[in-house]
């Protein structure tokens, strides 16, 4: 299978929701959020008007493809398609890599944010049936030689697409934000036609994971609030 695919070279270190140690992690301010794991599934709370950005970790020898969606979209072109098919980020063999956005031409990504669905950039192109998961699909290289082409023009953004559910701000999705430098080069790389792993991240804001039963209200938070002696009432502080 040859696909053309883009390629970045960002190092970082590793820490992720995995299969095989093949991982993708939210940050927010270079700081990994917390994931809770419920009923087979990864969570993370959002931040409502926060920027993210995503970790991808190759934990292999071998330089990998990696299909990477938010919200059902392509972080590359904006496509909705499956993951054999999807334009990929290449990971060098150990390699971990950031991701802070959407990539909108060969030097400028637009910044991930969380926000209300109806503010999404999902719900801007119609796709608002896949809103609230992040996921990344892994593909190991058959060989190594490598073709650099020039690079593309601005990334095509999918067709409009009606969606069955009315979006709504009481749950989480993600916004194209402020522009950013991100520098990408085009190259044609021959991948095996399965994946070698699949991550899938689900996010959500606090109230909606507590509805799901990921959070719970911890009581320890109620007690490190207590105090030795009661308030003095205000009449007695008067005499």
């Amino acid at each position: 299978m040859k696909i053309v695919i883009l390629m970045l070279t960002l190092a970082a270190t590793a820490n992720a929701a995995e299969t095989a140690g093949y991982g993708v992690s939210v940050l927010t301010a270079d700081m990994l959020r917390p994931e809770y794991h419920a009923r087979g599934t990864t969570y993370v709370e959002a931040i409502r008007g926060e920027e993210y950005s995503l970790r991808l970790t190759n934990p292999s020898p071998y330089r990998v493809g990696v299909a990477l969606s938010v919200d059902g979209l392509n972080t590359i072109d904006g496509k909705h398609s499956d993951a054999a098919h999807a334009a990929k980020w290449v990971l060098q063999p150990y390699e971990s890599t950031v991701i802070s956005g959407w990539q909108v031409n060969e030097s400028t990504a637009r910044r991930f944010f969380f926000t209300g669905e109806r503010n999404s950039y999902g719900a801007a192109l119609g796709q608002s049936d896949n809103l609230g998961v992040i996921e990344a699909v892994f593909y190991r290289e058959k060989h190594r030689e490598i073709s650099v082409y020039a690079p593309r023009k601005d990334a095509a953004a999918a067709p409009k697409a009606q969606s069955g559910a009315e979006p709504s701000d009481d749950y989480a999705a993600t916004g194209m934000g402020q522009q950013a430098d991100n520098d990408v080069r085009l190259v044609d790389i021959d991948l095996e036609s399965r994946p070698v792993a699949s991550v899938r991240i689900r996010y959500e804001f606090r109230p909606e994971l507590m509805r799901l039963g990921v959070l719970t209200a911890d009581p320890l938070q109620r007690r490190e609030r207590a105090t030795g002696f009661c308030p003095e009432p205000i009449s007695l502080r008067r005499q």
